[in-house]
């Protein structure tokens, strides 16, 4: 295993994976990652997010893709997009920071002076109503700037740089902002250029080139472009803490069953009782996402007992065999 979270885990016990089951993460094939695989798509500026997808879903001939964070139809930029089962696992990503590129324009023309105090009054934990077009109640409340910072000005058209907490609204940003101003401001133009770990730096993929990687592989059996395309879902994970647990506990937690003590093989180390994290076979699949219940502390004394709370199942049911039993009904029970 390789990913950055599932390197330096602090040891509980020790068991050997059976390589009859499951696959290592990143030794996937490419129908497999159509089942388990993450795309980090450029939405062009014009369509809605559900029909980008619905154009990824004819594209990759794939019945179930679902994105993180709606981007409006003019908006482009970062829209990832969870293949088959890795729609489970795209929750984690709505509530980690947003970076956007935006152009507006003032109605007069402000003073330098004045673009940075309101550039400095804008940063920080800001007060927001959502729009009248919106998808959420509009009732105020608050927001976090981390980052706001002029890229490029030309007269009255202003190019800034916003790194933010999720759900911040842009545009109602800058019509506040023109609104303290006097006269008023208008957002022309806006690109989302990171939704948490992943940058628009890091390289997106637009449908175009989607769709060519696609035909290559249908018609010519050349599936090298849609490998470098499709990441695994894993990667969609790396920011949280982690547990590595037994072959023999897998298909009960896919069945439902909460993780016990005696299933635990790895775990991140400082790990605090209210964490989410990602759980995870020997072999780096994620399994599900859970709340913990204990401390490392707790969990390295426990013997017995249950460690977390499981909050998304993301593994398919039976991918690894049955470990577990049921209680056999009496035949004279009436149900």
């Amino acid at each position: 295993m390789t990913l950055k979270q599932l390197e330096n885990l602090l040891v509980i016990d020790q068991d050997i994976t059976d390589d009859a089951y499951g696959t290592y993460y990143d030794k996937r094939t490419l129908e497999q990652l159509f089942n388990y695989g993450l795309i980090i798509l450029d939405k062009p500026p014009g369509p809605t997010s559900h029909e980008t997808v619905a154009w990824t879903k004819r594209i990759l001939k794939i019945e179930k893709i679902g994105h993180s964070g709606t981007l409006d139809p003019q908006v482009s930029g970062v829209l990832p997009l969870g293949l088959g089962e890795a729609t489970k696992a795209l929750g984690v990503l709505l509530y980690g920071p947003k970076e956007y590129h935006a152009l507006g324009r003032f109605h007069s023309l402000p003073s330098k002076e004045k673009l940075n105090q309101i550039l400095e009054l804008f940063t920080g934990e800001i007060f927001q109503k959502p729009p009248q077009r919106s998808a959420v109640l509009r009732q105020t409340r608050t927001r976090t700037i981390y980052e706001f910072e002029i890229l490029e000005q030309k007269e009255r058209l202003l190019l800034t740089r916003i790194l933010c907490e999720a759900g911040t609204y842009i545009r109602k940003l800058y019509y506040d902002m023109g609104e303290l101003l006097g006269p008023g401001a208008t957002m022309i133009e806006l690109r989302r250029t990171r939704v948490d770990q992943f940058y628009e730096s890091d390289g997106l993929v637009t449908l175009h080139e989607l769709a060519n990687a696609f035909a290559l592989w249908e018609e010519n059996k050349d599936e090298t472009r849609l490998l470098k395309i499709i990441k695994p879902i894993e990667y969609a994970l790396s920011e949280l803490k982690s547990i590595v647990i037994r072959d023999s506990a897998v298909d009960a937690m896919c069945h439902g069953a909460q993780l016990a003590i005696p299933g635990i093989l790895q775990i991140s180390p400082n790990l605090k009782k209210g964490d989410i994290v990602a759980i995870y076979t020997q072999k780096g699949e994620a399994v599900a996402l859970a709340e913990s219940t204990m401390s490392e502390e707790e969990i390295r004394d426990a013997v017995k007992g249950y460690a977390f709370q499981t909050k998304r199942i993301i593994m398919a049911p039976n991918t690894y065999p049955k470990k577990w039993r049921t209680k056999s009904i009496p035949k004279d029970l009436k149900i």
